[in-house]
């Protein structure tokens, strides 16, 4: 079955606000019951917007896309997603930052604050897509959020991407941008001592990689990581990866044809900069909160991620989400649950950046 043809983008965002909107009762009438499996139950709001999909004929990313068409329609559904009206901040800045192949574009987020003037917590972002898939503007709800829940300025990275930039190119941009900006502190408005670093999917494997060579190098590590849903083995199979590998948004196929983008021929998946849970030594890892979903293929191996940092001695956080799917991030403008789990997070954010300055 084909996509149907698109509605205005006010009037979708509008039959996702409603379908979310409805009574658990009034959602298992219309969309039948959520399925619960492994002991979870799927959110009414979350099963609502599955539903529609699979109306409109659409099952993950590609689901016979090519890696335009799946660029597009990803744009496409962020703005459908996205609210009428942005948060408003008291500043959006474009930056571009020196990588290691000419610049790297990037938007500064500063929020409203009582003490405008004061240096403010950053949080380097990095946005999920399996490293083929995203750009600024399809998280700017998501960083304004995070900015205004979180009380701290957001860099959100524009890293390049695969498969016109493989392993390790956008790896490359992302070290490259925390280092410029812990170095250009001053410039953002912000406190060198509290910069931390974030990211969902690929972008929470690049914020835990680029955490790992911080810590490495020697030089500026960050104080903080933020990992929504991170992938941390690319070389090993997973219980979650085999449950959910259909019908929750991001497919197996999805996750076969990221990877192969992102990998070129003869780059063993195993590589730790790639595979974070592979790394065997975990010390010294900044503080992390990791956030999972129940029903997502990249749960196991993001929580598994979690608990080895834990056992090395990290302070960890880790929260799953039993009810939610992979990309609840980008779903917060129509989903419920969805917000409530991306504020939850900020909350940590918040205290944790702060903490950074005791």
């Amino acid at each position: 079955m084909g996509e149907l043809p698109r509605l205005p983008v006010l009037f979708e965002h509008r039959i996702l606000k409603w379908a979310c909107g409805l009574s658990p009762r009034a959602g298992r009438l219309l969309f039948g019951k959520p399925p619960t499996i492994d002991g979870q139950t799927l959110s009414s709001e979350t099963h609502a917007l599955l539903t529609l999909a699979r109306w409109s004929g659409s099952n993950g990313f590609f689901d016979g896309r090519s890696v335009a068409e799946a660029r597009a329609t990803s744009a496409h559904e962020a703005r459908v997603s996205a609210p009428r009206r942005h948060l408003r901040m008291a500043e959006v800045r474009p930056l571009r930052m020196p990588g290691p192949n000419g610049t790297i574009p990037a938007r500064l987020y500063a929020p409203q604050s009582p003490a405008p003037d004061a240096a403010a917590p950053l949080l380097v972002y990095y946005h999920g897509g399996g490293w083929v898939i995203g750009d600024l503007d399809m998280y700017d709800d998501l960083s304004r959020l995070i900015a205004a829940a979180a009380g701290c300025r957001v860099l959100s990275v524009d890293y390049r991407l695969a498969p016109e930039h493989p392993f390790p190119q956008p790896l490359e941009d992302a070290f490259a941008a925390f280092e410029w900006a812990a170095a250009n502190a001053a410039g953002l408005g912000a406190d060198p001592q509290r910069i931390g670093v974030g990211g969902d999917s690929a972008g929470g494997n690049m914020a835990a990689v680029v955490s790992q060579m911080a810590v490495a190098g020697g030089g500026a590590r960050p104080a903080m990581q933020l990992l929504f849903y991170p992938v941390t083995d690319s070389a090993e199979d997973t219980r979650s990866r085999r449950l959910f590998s259909d019908g929750f948004i991001l497919t197996k196929a999805d996750m076969d044809k990221f990877e192969a983008a992102y990998l070129p021929p003869g780059v063993d998946a195993s590589d730790q900069r790639i595979s974070i849970l592979q790394c065997p030594d975990l010390k010294g890892l900044p503080p992390a909160y990791v956030a999972t979903a129940g029903f997502d293929p990249l749960r196991d191996e993001g929580e598994a991620y979690a608990l080895r940092m834990r056992e090395c001695g990290v302070r960890v956080a880790l929260r799953r989400h039993s009810g939610l799917i992979h990309t609840f991030v980008n779903q917060t403008a129509v989903n419920r649950a969805a917000l409530g789990a991306v504020l939850e997070a900020c909350g940590a954010v918040r205290l944790g950046l702060a903490a950074a300055a005791l």
